[in-house]
């Protein structure tokens, strides 16, 4: 009795996919996923603003309303995350919380992700922006 190729080489196949995916180089880490997931929480982490003058827009866009600026080290809580085409280039913004400047009602907004170093607890951000601002 003659085994078909096509279930010859189905078998062959699924062999050296099964082994191929056991094996892993030294240097490769395993993902292991954070204890809380991220969506769980009402915040994706804190930022500390990196450029001089940081404007505070009403929409996650260059054309937005400007509600406030922020200073270099400002140290922001981090709401959204939102990746945005804005006059065809994709720019990720983020959308920030707090009362700055001595406003007297807290004003949300968003900032191009790049004016802003992102860490994962408060901590490091206020550490960060002690650094900064020396």
């Amino acid at each position: 009795m003659q085994i078909p190729r096509f279930l010859l080489l189905t078998v062959l196949l699924l062999f050296i996919s099964f082994f191929g995916a056991c094996s892993r180089s030294p240097d490769e880490l395993p993902v292991i996923p954070p204890a809380t997931h991220p969506l769980a929480r009402e915040y994706i982490g804190y930022g500390v603003v990196n450029v001089s003058f940081a404007h505070l827009l009403s929409e996650p866009s260059s054309s937005g309303i400007s509600r406030d600026y922020l200073r270099r080290g400002t140290v922001v809580r981090i709401l959204e995350r939102r990746p945005v085409t804005d006059r065809g280039t994709a720019v990720s913004w983020v959308l920030v919380e707090g009362n700055y400047q001595g406003s007297a009602a807290p004003s949300n907004g968003w900032l191009q992700e790049t004016t802003v170093e992102i860490y994962d607890n408060e901590p490091r951000a206020k550490t960060a922006s002690k650094i900064m601002e020396q």
